[in-house]
């Protein structure tokens, strides 16, 4: 029998963490009394998949990524939610021939749980327990096994007894106050859902629930105007707020582990007609940071963003409207580029997601400290890498510039509706040409659109005006596009899931003279075209075309009429 080494040795002979981490995981346990993997991925030194695919290569057992894993309603039904919950374990397959029951779970060898699972299943089923990250299993459980008829449940509750509004600020057993629970519901409902912010606005005789899916707003729920105070009570207290200020605005910040990963929520409260209206923000860490490789970007822009990030000193810019996901895209190149040879340092207003060996620092009215006197802060810092959440006036846009001057690598947003765009607004700001000319790496232009479901879409033949905006010719042989219907998989709305579309305008010697000499927009973009520059319209239609997405969708958030 081949002896198992600690989980410890194991990551530091694969070159996963150093020793000094696994010393620090080691006091951390002594202290909390927790699992040492466990402490790993709270510390941010590896992720849940690492210590999982570590610990299933060291005792020689299965493992699942449930990242992956479609849900089967007949195997839910086998094990309930309660044992699920209970035991951190999820059925994920059953052999019909060896009756053999596949149960993720995150200890393989808690015989407590393998015995009790057993026993519910009675008969002569068989287990076969696969390692499975924790996180993956709550998370799994969560959005498997579903939240509807908790928040219903909840909801009838209330209906039937009063609310106590004094208990909502004590320490008081959660499961005992219905409206904490309903608040928790909500949320988790929201993260389930895959929304990016929730609104709850107050209307003369309702209180309106909406959530951002995908970009647009969609009408969730309608709850009686006797629910919003206390549940806007419970929001301020587990934000930060204070609860007795009703006409400021506030802002505050929700910390909460749903789904069995931690997520935050960004909080808004503003005075309107009929009360205080609140919008959180969703900051979901595992959503916001995403590898270079998954943004959905086309092979040539790859290797196009690759080959800008390798260049060593200068400016690289982000632009696109709120919501076009630029904090995602800088994030992921942070992440790409963050390895322990490199200082990087961000200016962030607020900070979102907080990334393991990256200085973030969140400007707000306490620090007492702008973009620019924050650059001029962090040159003293000794930085490799910059990144300033936006470049808003003259002083933080020289300040950037001359970071990239002195041979630093700076990442910044910029808001303009294209890359070739972002160059007259950088004049207006008060940038200099000679100063631009030789200083910006480049700059990515995006936008987010929707995907068709791939259960309802529809074919059908473009009409010719819809031809000319595609920049066919209208007698030429029409392409088969998709259209948007709507079904049970996609909550009847046509689409489900977003990408990105994006152009890159990557700087030379030639289009640097020709900033140089204050050249027009249309003089820039001729020269980019002839040197294979993709306008985020070409990258939409390449989408269209493929039936990933809609012509009209792409036309909602792209102005396809130049083509005509």
């Amino acid at each position: 029998m081949s002896t198992k080494k600690p989980l410890g040795v194991v990551l530091v002979e694969k070159g996963l963490i150093t020793e000094d981490q696994i010393r620090i995981a080691l006091f951390e346990q002594k202290r909390l009394n927790e699992p040492l993997g466990k402490l790993l991925v709270t510390l941010g030194f590896v992720t849940e998949a690492t210590i999982r695919d570590a610990l299933s290569e060291n005792l020689g057992q299965g493992s699942v990524d449930l990242a992956h894993t479609v849900a089967n309603p007949e195997l839910l039904k086998m094990i309930p939610q309660d044992m699920a919950n209970r035991y951190k374990a999820l059925p994920v397959a059953y052999d019909e021939a060896s009756r053999t029951l596949t149960v993720a779970m995150a200890d393989t060898f808690n015989i407590v749980a393998l015995d009790h699972i057993r026993a519910h299943l009675g008969g002569d089923t068989q287990l076969n327990p696969v390692l499975a990250g924790e996180a993956d299993i709550q998370r799994a459980v969560t959005q498997f096994y579903g939240y509807e008829l908790s928040i219903d449940g909840i909801l009838h509750e209330i209906e039937t007894g009063e609310i106590d509004y004094q208990s909502l600020q004590t320490g008081a057993d959660e499961y005992s106050q219905p409206v904490v629970r309903l608040v928790n519901a909500l949320l988790a409902d929201t993260v389930q859902r895959g929304a990016s912010d929730i609104h709850f606005e107050p209307e003369a005789g309702f209180l309106r629930i909406r959530y951002r899916i995908d970009g647009v707003l969609r009408k969730i729920r309608s709850l009686h105007k006797k629910y919003w105070p206390g549940i806007l009570v419970r929001l301020k207290v587990i934000s930060g707020m204070n609860i007795a200020e009703t006409r400021a605005p506030q802002d505050g910040r929700i910390s909460l582990s749903l789904a069995g990963r931690q997520v935050d929520f960004r909080v808004s409260a503003q005075l309107t007609t009929h009360g205080e209206n609140l919008v959180l923000r969703v900051l979901d860490r595992q959503k916001g940071i995403v590898k270079l490789e998954n943004l959905g970007l086309g092979d040539e822009n790859l290797s196009l963003l690759r080959l800008m990030l390798a260049r060593p000193e200068g400016i690289i810019l982000v632009t696109g409207p709120t919501g076009s996901g630029k904090t995602t895209t800088l994030y992921s190149i942070l992440s790409h580029l963050n390895t322990e040879a490199v200082n990087i340092m961000t200016l962030e207003d607020p900070v979102e997601y907080p990334i393991p060996l990256i200085r973030q620092t969140s400007l707000n009215e306490t620090t007492k400290m702008d973009f620019a006197s924050g650059i001029r802060s962090m040159m003293r810092q000794d930085p490799d890498i910059i990144l300033v959440g936006e470049i808003r006036d003259a002083d933080t846009a020289e300040m950037a510039f001359r970071a990239a001057m002195t041979g630093h690598q700076v990442l910044s947003t910029l808001h303009t509706n294209s890359a070739i765009g972002a160059i007259p607004r950088l004049l207006d700001i008060g940038v200099l040409p000679d100063i631009m000319a030789g200083n910006i790496i480049g700059i990515v232009a995006q936008r987010l659109i929707r995907k068709l479901c791939v259960h309802c879409r529809q074919p059908y033949h473009p009409e010719h005006f819809e031809m000319r905006l595609l920049g066919m010719e209208a007698d030429s042989n029409p392409p088969t596009l998709y259209r948007s219907i709507g079904c049970e998989h996609c909550e009847f709305q046509g689409y489900r899931g977003r990408l990105s579309i994006m152009e890159l305008l990557k700087l030379d010697a030639e289009l640097d003279e020709l900033l140089a000499h204050r050249a027009t927009r249309l003089e820039i973009k001729l020269l980019a075209l002839s040197k294979g520059f993709r306008t985020i319209a070409q990258d939409g239609i390449r989408y269209i075309l493929s039936g990933t997405t809609s012509l009209e969708e792409v036309a909602r958030v792209v102005d396809l009429t130049d083509r005509v």
